[in-house]
């Protein structure tokens, strides 16, 4: 092959890549399945489904919707959901088409390739790699959780008044005493979790495991702001059932996460203290993860499987979701640019974590809330921020590892309702507003720093610059998830 052809075959592949990147607003759009439901009645639920579930929580009842509309509209959005998935499913498999294509290609040409047209070729299918990645998250985590989360709402529309009765009736015969951990003023006295120091070996095990795999962020390095974190998770630890010292890590990972592993060690990443509000949020989000630790879920699922083997699944599972099966550049390039960091795959739920498991945290959580002091509402009200339409894949990470079901917001809401008011609650403090202005000097000295070109791979290996262009991106971080579903194909 002559130069003048393997240019015009970088040309083309290149031309390829641009072609299925997304286009802007002007473009032709599709539209949506028909609503089935008429107009009068689809637009004021539609309303309450953007509504927080705070919200939803008081004002349910007072807008009434009958089985049939309600029925409708939960046939409507899956509808949605089918459509914006398989849309994305279909982009997918277009961008996997044109990545074999192109590997094949730079296989045959390769002896006669000259640096510059090798390098070029190189990004083109680091390009395709990054945007197939992409178009599988949208389609399998992203978009689902989204309709997830409507799909929740929607029940607690149609369900809470009746449940909220019911509790109100256990609160007044005194019955809601005699639900499981419901000996709240007994919390660091009644032997939840007993043996949590046998777990401490096991938890620097995993983390030491961690560390060697290059899966763990660097930490922020920042002393008011780790001070701070530690001290509201030790005050925290102080009011529950916790029987180990707690341990506390800050990540440099900009998305919205927490996990917390066996034997009290808490890793909080620097986008969870970015998206919270105000501190009874991200007192509920520790108080969460505290009550993993001490309630032992971590122990009970480590009984299924050695150290090594989850080490082994946790970075098979991030080579696969973040780079498409490879790792160094790719995969520097996929924790930058990508859906997900690192802080998706290190929680308990890539372990298989059980939906009692995601109760029982989320009951215990809002006891240790409670007993510290602070606003109980706070955990639901995260859940809130990081549910509105405006942004919601920034805060996909959180609900991929918390999923929204109906069930876990009702049954927060009940436990709520059980605890004894108390006449004065923590919401915000003069602290958390210092702490936040810190974060903000941190992160704006990180990207002076070039922060980018500092980020460890997978393989914890010094990431080289390129001279690639910024991969493309399927979605815009600020974009409402209906956008994702209705925006132009490529051409």
């Amino acid at each position: 092959m002559n130069v003048s052809s393997i240019r015009t075959l970088i040309a083309s592949l290149l031309s390829i890549v641009l072609a299925f990147l997304p286009v802007g607003c002007a473009a032709h759009r599709q539209l949506l399945p028909e609503i089935p439901i008429e107009p009068a009645v689809f637009k004021p639920l539609e309303e309450q489904l953007r509504q927080s579930y705070v919200k939803l929580f008081e004002s349910t009842g007072k807008i009434a919707f009958s089985p049939i509309h309600i029925a409708e509209m939960r046939q409507y959005l899956k509808e949605v959901e089918n459509f914006c998935t398989g849309k994305y499913l279909d982009k997918a498999a277009k961008y996997d088409d044109h990545l074999r294509y192109a590997q094949a290609e730079l296989k045959r040409t390769s002896e006669d390739l000259s640096p510059d047209q090798r390098q070029n070729l190189h990004c083109t299918i680091q390009n395709l790699r990054l945007l197939t990645a992409q178009a599988h998250a949208l389609a399998n985590d992203v978009i689902p959780i989204a309709y997830e989360n409507r799909e929740a709402k929607l029940d607690l529309i149609e369900q809470w008044p009746g449940e909220r009765l019911r509790t109100e009736e256990l609160i007044e015969s005194g019955m809601h005493h005699k639900r499981k951990f419901g000996d709240v003023e007994d919390i660091g006295f009644r032997g939840v979790g007993e043996g949590q120091e046998e777990d401490i070996g096991g938890g620097m095990e995993a983390i030491r495991e961690m560390r060697q795999s290059g899966l763990l962020p660097p930490e922020i390095e920042n002393e008011f702001v780790a001070n701070y974190v530690r001290r509201l998770a030790e005050r925290i630890a102080a009011n529950s059932d916790l029987g180990v010292p707690v341990n506390v890590t800050l990540l440099n990972a900009a998305e919205v996460n927490a996990f917390a592993l066996p034997g009290g060690f808490l890793f909080v990443q620097r986008g969870l203290l970015e998206a919270a509000e105000d501190e009874a949020q991200l007192a509920g989000v520790i108080a969460h993860e505290l009550a993993h630790v001490a309630a032992r879920h971590g122990h009970q699922l480590m009984r299924r499987a050695t150290i090594a083997s989850v080490i082994y699944q946790l970075t098979q599972v991030a080579a696969l979701i973040l780079t498409g099966g490879v790792s160094g550049a790719g995969a520097y390039y996929a924790l930058q640019y990508g859906f997900y960091g690192l802080g998706f795959i290190l929680n308990l739920n890539i372990l298989g974590v059980s939906r009692e498991f995601e109760l029982e945290a989320d009951q215990l959580g809002v006891q240790y809330a409670w007993k510290t002091g602070y606003d109980t509402s706070g955990f639901i009200r995260f859940f809130d921020e990081m549910a509105t339409t405006e942004g919601y894949v920034n805060g996909a990470s959180w609900f991929r590892t918390h999923p929204p079901f109906y069930e876990r917001m009702v049954e927060t809401q009940r436990e709520i309702l059980f605890l004894q008011p108390r006449e004065e609650t923590v919401i915000q403090t003069s602290e958390f507003e210092e702490m936040k202005g810190e974060l903000t000097a941190v992160v704006r000295e990180l990207e002076g720093e070039g922060e980018r070109e500092k980020r460890p791979s997978l393989r914890g290996e010094e990431i080289p610059k390129t001279e690639c262009p910024a991969p493309g991106k399927l979605y815009e971080p600020e974009e409402p998830i209906e956008a994702l579903c209705v925006s132009a194909d490529p051409a």
